[in-house]
């Protein structure tokens, strides 16, 4: 089968190697996977740089989230188990998690539901108790993430402020439908959010950026609200001031999604089920902005790395698979 491997840690683009290997064999407990559509997720670019918490032994296959094909024809949705990620024809996952790919999306959507929306969903919801009526600011509103957080703040019946960078993403952000977008390339993030909010503030910061964004977020957020710290796009991780959470009364909440595969793998489940009824009645749907085929994987790896990408690149081992429902 073909798979692309990194022999070596660096740039996606330097260091992904599309190679012809064997098939990986299942261990106990795995199932062999027909690789539909794999999502690209900037972990992925992490892990070619050796920047990601996990780092699997070299070499390695890239690509955490896909939709794939059991031997008995079922479509399901699945984090690879690493070294053999889901950037091939083949990989292997755990059979315990194997999730059912919604009949309401397609294999490039429905690769794409998992990781930016189960983190929403844990983020939002389980974390922040984000309530209808209030107010969410979410951080690179048009990225993959962001797109998510989006959705779901909508469905919840939450008002949504999305900051993007430029123009191009600010029409993505009106698309997906936030009522209120900030471009922090031409606007200042604080005073817009200010001025949106009657000078209250954002009830819920979604956080995927870190960095400024994070210093954005501690001036931007009201009284009571919380900040939900998802990772770090910008690659500065912020020193947050205790003192200043404690004078304006804002709580500052961390959130590891890949914890609860562990933890609480019952949530997991039940949050899936949660997605899949809002895909169901189209209150979400994943922005899937370019399907590539599988040759062209390690340069589109490389511009979600650069952050020139909108919503979720699809690779897609099997072109036919991909095509939009």
């Amino acid at each position: 089968m073909q798979a692309w491997q990194v022999h070596e840690l660096g740039e996606p683009g330097e260091v992904m190697r599309l190679t012809e290997v064997a098939r990986p064999v299942p261990a106990d407990g795995q199932v062999l996977l027909k690789v539909r559509a794999a999502n690209i997720n900037f972990p992925d670019a992490l892990m070619c740089r050796g920047q990601y918490q996990v780092r699997p032994p070299l070499p390695f296959t890239p690509g955490v989230e896909i939709c794939g094909e059991t031997e008995d024809g079922r479509r399901v949705i699945a984090n690879p188990a690493l070294p053999y990620g889901g950037f091939a024809e083949y990989a292997v996952a755990d059979a315990a998690a194997l999730l059912p790919a919604p009949e309401a999306l397609d294999d490039a959507a429905a690769a794409a539901l998992h990781i930016g929306y189960q983190t929403g969903w844990f983020g939002l919801h389980r974390r922040a108790g984000l309530e209808a009526g209030e107010t969410l600011l979410v951080h690179a509103a048009a990225g993959g993430v962001g797109s998510a957080a989006v959705q779901l703040g909508k469905a919840a019946g939450a008002t949504v402020i999305g900051v993007v960078g430029g123009a191009a993403k600010a029409s993505v952000a009106r698309e997906l439908g936030c009522d209120v977008v900030i471009d922090r390339r031409e606007q200042d993030v604080v005073a817009a959010v200010k001025e949106a909010t009657g000078g209250r503030g954002a009830d819920v910061i979604y956080d995927p950026v870190g960095g400024q964004a994070y210093a954005q977020s501690a001036k931007a957020v009201a009284f009571e609200g919380r900040i939900v710290v998802v990772g770090f796009a910008s690659g500065s991780i912020p020193s947050p001031a205790l003192n200043h959470a404690l004078v304006k009364n804002y709580a500052i909440l961390g959130l590891h999604w890949g914890l609860y595969n562990t933890r609480n793998p019952k949530l997991v489940q039940h949050c899936h089920e949660r997605l899949s009824e809002l895909a169901a009645r189209g209150a979400i749907k994943p922005l899937v902005s370019e399907r590539v085929p599988l040759a062209g994987a390690a340069d589109a790896v490389q511009r979600v790395a650069d952050g020139v990408t909108t919503g979720r690149v699809a690779v897609l081992p099997s072109p036919e698979n991909g095509a939009p429902a």
